[in-house]
């Protein structure tokens, strides 16, 4: 079908700024468009719409639906990824996101689109995620770089990370705090480390379980040192 103005594609964006009673109802009203996108977008195209209904969302269990799961190795039951803990902070705020990037497990690079949806009272209650493999391309360009445009910076997007669980996901998170920082955890100061722990406080790491004792481990200081230097960061962004 042609995506011309005022056409069926069109009418498909604008449904996204209706609201609905719960999740179940945009994945009724969206499983037919995960099937039509994947098929589309062929098996590098992974389609998914996560779950993020309700006051206490388990966010080891978010995925409601998925085609082509086997990009990032999920399936229906498993989890959010970093971004879900960002839009849970405030589900009022526009969290929707066209072409950022996003990694793997196993270190491949994704193009990610989100779509986010809400209830009558303008909470997200469901996310449609659109995330594209790019390693054939890769592939090919690393062929044919001389004919192929460079590849368009992302800088101002936020990177996601994908896992077949929240384990997986925070530690993705914690390795890209401590690069961020630009010193191994060995070398780091006080205010290093207060540095990481107010990067992953700020994007949502420290609401996981257990999270503070995993990060302690990673930058080699105590769980009660890690939660008063957590105390510190929230001062100093306050």
């Amino acid at each position: 079908m042609g995506a011309e103005i005022g056409g069926p594609v069109d009418s498909v964006h604008m449904q996204t700024h209706d609201t609905y009673e719960d999740a179940a109802e945009v994945l009724a009203a969206f499983r037919p468009v995960m099937r039509a996108i994947a098929a589309a977008g062929g098996p590098a195209c992974e389609v998914v719409l996560h779950n993020l209904d309700g006051a206490d969302v388990d966010l080891g269990h978010t995925i409601a639906a998925i085609e082509n799961g086997h990009v990032t190795g999920r399936e229906v039951g498993g989890p959010s990824t970093s971004l879900g803990l960002t839009v849970l902070q405030n589900r009022q705020d526009d969290h929707d996101a066209f072409g950022y990037r996003g990694f793997t497990a196993d270190g491949r690079e994704l193009r990610c689109s989100s779509v986010y949806f809400r209830n009558r009272a303008g909470d997200i209650i469901a996310a449609l995620c659109v995330n594209v493999d790019l390693s054939a391309v890769q592939h090919a360009r690393s062929l044919l770089d001389a004919l192929l445009p460079a590849q368009p910076s992302a800088a101002s997007a936020p990177d996601e990370h994908f896992g077949r669980d929240l384990v997986s996901v925070m530690d993705a998170m914690i390795g890209e705090a401590i690069d961020e920082v630009g010193k191994p955890a060995a070398q780091m100061t006080r205010d290093d480390k207060i540095g990481v722990l107010q990067r992953l406080d700020a994007r949502g790491a420290t609401q996981m379980r257990k999270s503070v004792e995993t990060i302690a481990v990673r930058l080699g200081i105590s769980r009660v040192t890690a939660y008063a230097y957590l105390d510190e960061a929230r001062r100093a962004a306050n």
